[in-house]
């Protein structure tokens, strides 16, 4: 079931999700203080391009650096990041087939608005990389 929703997923806002995470990693890695952030971007680029089967976890170990880089990442490129998913959120709850896609939308807003100190793990074991 995870795939077929992934393949949907993929054709209705997957591939433009990924394309938007990718062009701000690409931004942000242009300036060396940028490259974490750029990281950050290219790793919640695949959590986008293939969602289901996946989830994010609070990292415990994320100490005041995750603070700071999610408020430099929040006026850098997360509210764009947000905006797009909520957009696209919106666009997927007008028919009733694509609600579960914007839901899951909406449920990467808060990803991709402060995504330092998480970690995308599979859902069958979100605690296995504890």
């Amino acid at each position: 079931m995870k795939t077929i929703l992934n393949i949907i997923w993929l054709v209705l806002s997957g591939v433009w999700l990924f394309l938007g995470y990718c062009l701000a990693g690409v931004i942000l890695c242009i300036t060396i203080i940028g490259i974490p952030f750029g990281i950050a971007a290219f790793r919640i680029a695949l959590y986008a391009l293939w969602p289901f089967g996946y989830t994010t976890v609070e990292r415990h170990d994320a100490g005041a650096g995750s603070c700071v880089g999610n408020v430099l990442w929040l006026v850098l490129a997360g509210w764009w990041l947000a905006l797009g998913h909520i957009v696209t959120g919106i666009a997927l709850c007008v028919t009733i087939i694509g609600i579960p896609f914007g839901i899951a939308n909406f449920k990467m807003v808060p990803l991709s608005l402060l995504p330092l100190g998480r970690e995308i793990v599979p859902t069958d074991a979100p605690f296995a990389s504890r």
